[in-house]
């Protein structure tokens, strides 16, 4: 726009007359050009005053007959636009023939009925400038646009416009189409001015609307419903449009009023097109707008975008409170829609729905008997939609279903008492949530590292992910537990308790969903996780009596025999459901999975399916607690015992499940972790425990209790348990052969809380360094007296012919004193405990089975980390452990191999004099020979060896067997057999672990003896040639030092080098 702008109309005048004269006679894009930019330098008044002088050269471009350049055309629309927009169209004829010459150069000159192929950029220029042009007309005249006698040239407008929003593939076309035609209907709402129609003025608009309806709602469906491609914007735009057009039709206020007192006049055929909106017309229109509603809900509640999904609450909102009496089909889908956004992710969609609801309550519109209609009809279709439907549909329905129950709020409990609803509901819910139980892994998962692997103080681990048979979108399953709490909320909680423990009963095919649903009421009637209006939360609460009452009945039931002890391996059925199946009433017999004729093996479904049940039903009492509070330790006594019972299960699921409620358990009742749980508890835990094991048949699991409470608790605990550890051990000797598993768990949980209560100290080492030895002054009366208490319990002299309890080695103090009475000590009780269950170690590493083996080694590793601060008690410990442990390490299975040598490498950093003798004759030419023979085999093996037991057995014995040959101070000609078997290992050949461990051996050994082994590398390369001092004496050849490069020359200069090293140091 110019800095000075022409205000005198003549001087005006007189500067645009040359510029309009020329375009008359050169009609050229150029002229055109040139009047625009002209016009810039006159005032809007001026231009009011001037504007038909100016439109007119314009228009009369537009009138040429014949074909025109699209540039000219583009040209002379923005210069109309420019005056359009700045001035006001006061004459009705100048408004008409403009808004008709507009519309021709829209449509195609052969089929004016469609929109013209031209350039995108033709087409927005002339939809601007209509849009210009119906925002310039001053006054009512634009409302002579929809009187009758208009409707024919007004329909070809719509038509051409709704054309340009489905046809076109530019976005700001169809954007710019739906914007004319959002002005068209008087519905802008852009920033501009517009003139606000009255009463009159819109029935008169609603008139004309009502004739082209049909094709709106047919055009504009086919917009809403298009490919997302198109963009959100273009989207909203037409949802405006079809609601706006939609609700100037159908307004309540409207249709009171009839169209008969209208005199139809002189209007010849256009008398056709008038529609009179009967109550006839009025029922069949709103029937068909029902379906075109049904389509454009369904295709936008779920839309990706969160403005399409606010547009489609204003378009609810809008219909609801206009044209709900007129459009009664259409009133449930619209509800149904604006609940459906109550709980969107997007904050603003969110508080627009919610505001939306609340006006329209305010306008005394209750829809309880249409809400509860449509909650019926949803529970009712709500299987098949998860069954059939996408995860985006199925959310969006459950989450109308959560609208439904926060919109009736206490009008919930009235719904539910209706036997139909709630038939209904919970075998809706039962159906959605079906569990998938079919995954292999959930029975691969096993106990590795569970509840009893963990730290006492460990608080939580992660929740487990449930996967269901009709939905994978974690969305959906949360919305689904926000429905049951809902319920819990606002619902009859014994109603529901008691509809919910029917299903879990009835059939196995409900059970788990109904625990799910029965766990989410609870939580929900506690008001925990549950979304509510303030103005509500007087009406909700339950009382905590009837809460704790719920849950007690709950809680007996999950813990029933029937529904607790539930197999969850294949291996726990061999020789235990023999005597579990009689223990069950018969009425429960076929509805048991758990208690199978003992003929019967359970499938991997069906063991799956037992694992979810219990982990489901461990949720629940976590999910209890937290409800009850501090007030749920009165239900200790009989929900912790069974808790810690699964804590201890070999079921990976389980034992986090029950650790998790453990966890739960801390946070409800006020206790700090897991192990202030168990140890202000532990009284009556261990009279149940302790009653349990005299009953094995009945109570098979008491052990998994007794080795969690050891997992979580401290040195305080021991004095307690002490008898029951007997009552263990005792049991171990009575039931060996059937219950063996489960009392090496017990025993090595026993074990490590042991080692973790009492650490060792750092003087408890048996070996110390030669630099010690050497400057402690020796007591040659002393050491002659350990050397023959060591050399006969080498030789295993008076250990047999006496009680190994009896047995008390002379300490150096009553040495001094050999005619004084020998007192027996009385040993700390953790020590006479490690005793004992060394003991039974001793008779169970000869057992059968593997995994006992395995077991027992483990724990005879611990036994000996515990008794390491008292050689007297352990070296004859040892002493019996000795005949098993060899048959372990020289021959087993290679699975028990690495075990055992990991045992014998802990003794001989223990006790390494007393077994230096054994080790040397009984153990190293098994082991070295085990790695002569396996050396060539891994040296041409490939990369799938390293995955064998062959390769793990020879890494762990090479490993190891270094601080074994230090400890033990192994004499010459051992240490000469372990480098012969070793020396192979160093080959570049080996897999790389191999060559590292023996490296690592070689290192360990040039401790024990340097030369030895400077020796035995250079046989195998020499690298240095070593010149004699005089020429009288003999060069010194070693073997290596003729050998070429070879396998082995990397390794050996690696190490040959380390020797070099220390000789340099010790120079400086």
């Amino acid at each position: 726009m110019a800095e000075h702008q022409i205000e005198d109309p003549k001087i005006a005048f007189a500067y645009l007359r040359p510029s309009c004269v020329l375009l008359t006679k050169e009609p050229t894009t150029a002229n055109v050009e040139a009047l625009s930019g002209h016009l810039r330098s006159v005032s809007d008044g001026v231009l009011q005053q001037l504007q038909d002088y100016i439109l007119f050269p314009l228009r009369f471009v537009l009138k040429i007959p014949g074909s025109k350049r699209e540039g000219l055309i583009q040209a002379v629309m923005e210069a109309m636009t420019y005056v359009l927009e700045n001035t006001c169209v006061q004459s009705w004829d100048s408004l008409r023939d403009l808004f008709s010459e507009l519309c021709l150069c829209l449509c195609s000159p052969k089929d004016p009925g469609k929109p013209a192929t031209t350039s995108e950029e033709l087409k927005l220029a002339v939809l601007r400038c209509l849009d210009a042009l119906i925002h310039s007309a001053y006054g009512d005249i634009v409302f002579k646009l929809y009187e009758p006698i208009m409707l024919p040239g007004l329909g070809a407008a719509v038509s051409l416009l709704l054309a340009l929003a489905e046809h076109e593939k530019a976005r700001g076309v169809q954007a710019a189409s739906l914007k004319c035609l959002l002005s068209l209907f008087q519905q802008c709402n852009c920033e501009e001015e517009h003139i606000e129609p009255g009463q009159n003025e819109r029935y008169l608009l609603g008139r004309a609307l009502a004739t082209f309806l049909p094709g709106i709602s047919r055009a504009l469906g086919h917009v809403i419903s298009g490919d997302v491609r198109q963009g959100h914007a273009v989207t909203v735009k037409a949802m405006q449009v079809w609601y706006k057009a939609f609700g100037l039709v159908m307004a309540d206020e409207q249709l009171q009023k009839t169209d008969s007192d209208e005199a139809a006049g002189d209007l010849g055929r256009v008398a056709d097109l008038v529609v009179k909106r009967t109550p006839s017309w009025q029922k069949a229109t709103s029937q068909r707008l029902a379906m075109v509603l049904q389509k454009i809900i369904s295709c936008t509640s779920g839309h990706p975008h969160w403005r399409v999904r606010l547009e489609l609450v204003n378009l609810s909102y809008f219909l609801l409170s206009q044209c709900s009496q007129s459009v009664g089909e259409c009133v449930g889908p619209l509800l149904e829609a604006l609940v459906g956004a109550v709980n969107d992710e997007e904050p603003e969609v969110k508080d627009r729905c919610s505001a939306a609801l609340d006006e329209v309550a305010q306008k005394g519109q209750d829809f309880t008997d249409i809400l509860s209609e449509n909650l019926h009809s949803l529970v009712s279709s709500l299987p098949r939609v998860m069954r059939t439907s996408d995860d985006q549909r199925k959310l969006f329905v459950l989450n109308v279903f959560l609208g439904y129950l926060k919109i009736l709020g206490p009008k919930v409990d009235a719904v539910l008492t209706s036997a139909v609803h709630l038939e209904r509901i919970s075998k809706a819910l039962m159906q959605v949530m079906e569990l998938d139980v079919t995954d292999v892994k959930i029975i691969e998962e096993r106990t590795l590292k569970s509840s009893t692997d963990l730290r006492p103080d460990v608080h939580q681990i992660p929740s487990q992910r449930k996967y269901f048979l009709y939905f994978t979108d974690d969305k959906i399953f949360s919305a689904l537990r926000k429905i049951c709490r809902m319920l819990g909320y606002y619902g009859n909680l014994y109603l529901l308790v008691d509809r919910f423990m029917e299903l879990y009963k009835e059939s196995l095919v409900y059970r788990k969903q109904a625990a799910l649903v029965l766990n989410e009421v609870i939580v929900g009637a506690a008001g925990i996780g549950v979304e509510m209006d303030s103005s509500r939360i007087d009406c909700s609460g339950k009382n905590q009596e009837d809460l704790k009452s719920s849950i007690m009945s709950i809680i007996e039931e999950y813990i029933s025999l029937s529904n607790w002890h539930l197999p969850t391996v294949s291996e726990a059925l061999e020789g235990k459901l023999e005597y579990m199946t009689p223990l069950v009433p018969n009425n429960l017999e076929r509805n048991c999975l758990q208690l199978l004729p003992a003929s019967k093996t359970p499938t991997l479904h069906q063991l799956n399916s037992n694992i979810w049940q219990i982990c489901i039903q461990l949720e629940g009492i976590g999910g209890f607690a937290l409800a009850l509070g501090i007030d749920f330790r009165l239900l200790l006594m009989m929900s912790l015992y069974p808790v810690l019972e699964k804590a201890g299960d070999e079921s990976l699921l389980v034992s986090q499940a029950a650790f998790s409620a453990m966890c739960d358990l801390c946070k409800a009742c006020d206790y700090s972790s897991p192990k202030e749980l168990v140890m202000k508890n532990s009284d009556y835990l261990l009279n149940d425990v302790s009653l349990n094991l005299a009953r094995p048949s009945i109570h098979p699991h008491a052990p998994r209790v007794l080795a969690v409470m050891f997992t979580h608790s401290d040195a305080s605990l021991l004095p307690l348990v002490a008898d029951v550890v007997q009552d263990v051990l005792t049991a171990l000797d009575l039931s060996y052969e059937q219950r063996t598993p489960q009392f090496c768990t017990v025993l090595h949980s026993l074990m490590k809380a042991l080692v973790r209560w009492f650490p060792a100290s750092t003087g408890c080492q048996k070996t110390p360094s030669k630099e010690t030895q050497n400057k402690e002054c020796v007591n040659l009366r002393q050491f002659l007296l350990d050397y023959k208490k060591q050399k006969e319990l080498a030789e295993g002299i008076g250990v047999e012919e006496e009680d190994p309890k009896d047995l008390d080695v002379a300490s150096p103090a009553s040495d001094e004193d050999m005619d004084g009475p020998a007192e027996k000590r009385e040993l700390p009780l953790h020590i006479q405990i490690a005793k004992d269950v060394m003991e039974r170690c001793s008779h169970l590493l000869s057992d059968s089975n593997l995994r006992i083996r395995l077991k027992v080694l483990d724990i005879l590793e611990l036994c000996v980390c515990v008794l390491c601060e008292m050689e007297d008690e352990l070296l004859p410990m040892v002493h019996r452990c000795w005949p098993a442990l060899l048959h372990r390490l020289t021959n087993d299975d290679p699975l028990a191999v690495p075990r055992a040598f990991k045992v014998l490498c802990v003794l001989g950093e223990l006790c390494g004099d007393f077994l230096r003798k054994r080790v040397s004759k009984e153990v190293l030419p098994r082991l070295t020979s085990s790695l002569k023979k396996q050396e060539e085999i891994s040296a041409r093996s490939g990369p799938v060896y390293t995955h064998t037991l062959a390769y793990k057995l020879q890494l762990a014995v090479l490993q190891g067997l270094g601080p074994l040959c230090v400890k033990l101070d192994l004499m010459e000609a051992d240490l000469d057999r372990v480098i012969d078997a070793c020396l192979p290992y160093l080959s570049c050949r080996q897999p790389i672990k191999l060559q590292e461990a023996c490296l690592s051996v070689f290192r360990s050994l040039m401790d024990l003896d340097t030369d030895l082994c400077w020796f035995s590398l250079n046989e195998l390369c020499c690298p240095v040639t070593y010149e004699p001092p005089h020429p009288h004496l003999l060069p010194v050849t070693l073997t290596g030092s003729d050998k070429p490069r070879n396998h082995f020359t990397d390794n050996v200069l690696k190490l040959l080098q380390e020797f070099d090293a220390p000789q340099e140091q010790d120079a400086t």
